[in-house]
Parts: structure tokens; C-alpha cells; sequence
């Protein structure tokens, strides 16, 4: 797995920054990214929506991660270095890792080169979006 990944010591080292803990952002940043869900949950999925369903759910995830990271006191400048983290800290997490990585690759190609995300892709990891997005989210209440 950790061959997908950035290095954590190369995050630290070129995207990575000390910031104060700001916790009305970090609540702020969470509600947003649940308000992102809930309109992923309710769009109907077709061949003309399921790539912007995706790239909800991965912008939900992300987002997640850009909290869990200030809450740790931790900027990122890059968003594989927030997968990284998340790994690097939950290293149980290896196949949700890999799955937040297969999201990132597919909204890129989405936003860089207007292709498509499958629909088998979606069909295939709906119920792991979910669970991704359940374990951060517990991951929130945990480190409290």
C-alpha cells in the first residue's frame, strides 16, 4: 500500500505545517462536509451524475481529513498528504486508505481531464463511501 502513497516524511517536509487548533473551524469545516453528504445521498445516480456523486463523497472524505488534521494541530498543502496521515496514524485502515486513494486518482481525471468516473466504481463502493466517511467521523469522538 504505501507504494500509492506520498511519503509521510516528504508531506512533513514540503506540505506539511504547525497551526493552532481552531476548533469553531474545525466544527465548521465538518459541517460543511456533512452538508456535502447529505446532497450526495439524495442526487440520483445516473450516467450523467454518478462522477459528481463520487467526487462528493471523496470532497466529503477530504474534507474530514482536513478537519482531522487541524485537529491534530497539522496543514496540508496537498491532498494525498492528508491520505497519508490518516494512514500513518490508522494503519488498521489500509483498505480504506486504498480506497480514498482510488477516489482521488478518479476526481482528478474527472476535474483535469473531464473523464467519466464508472459507474461500477460507484455501484462496487457506495457502502464503503459510507463507511469511510463513519470512521473518521468516530475518529472525531475517540480523540475528543
Amino acid at each position: 500500500m504505501n507504494g500509492d502513497l506520498m511519503s509521510w516524511r516528504v508531506c512533513e517536509r514540503r506540505f506539511i505545517r504547525n497551526v493552532e487548533v481552531d476548533k469553531e473551524r474545525i466544527k465548521s469545516i465538518v459541517k460543511k462536509a456533512l452538508q456535502r453528504l447529505k446532497r450526495a445521498r439524495k442526487t440520483e445516480i445516473e450516467l450523467g451524475t454518478v462522477s459528481f456523486v463520487v467526487e462528493d463523497y471523496y470532497e466529503v472524505i477530504k474534507e474530514l481529513l482536513v478537519a482531522y488534521l487541524l485537529k491534530n494541530g497539522l496543514r496540508s498543502k496537498n491532498h494525498q498528504c492528508l491520505i497519508s496521515y490518516f494512514y500513518k496514524k490508522n494503519p488498521d485502515y489500509e483498505k480504506e486508505v486504498y480506497l480514498i486513494s482510488q477516489m482521488s486518482f478518479f476526481r482528478n481525471r474527472l476535474g483535469y481531464y473531464g473523464e467519466d468516473i464508472p459507474m461500477n466504481f460507484y455501484e462496487k463502493n457506495k457502502n464503503e463511501f459510507e463507511k469511510v466517511i463513519e470512521i473518521i467521523l468516530k475518529l472525531f469522538e475517540s480523540e475528543k
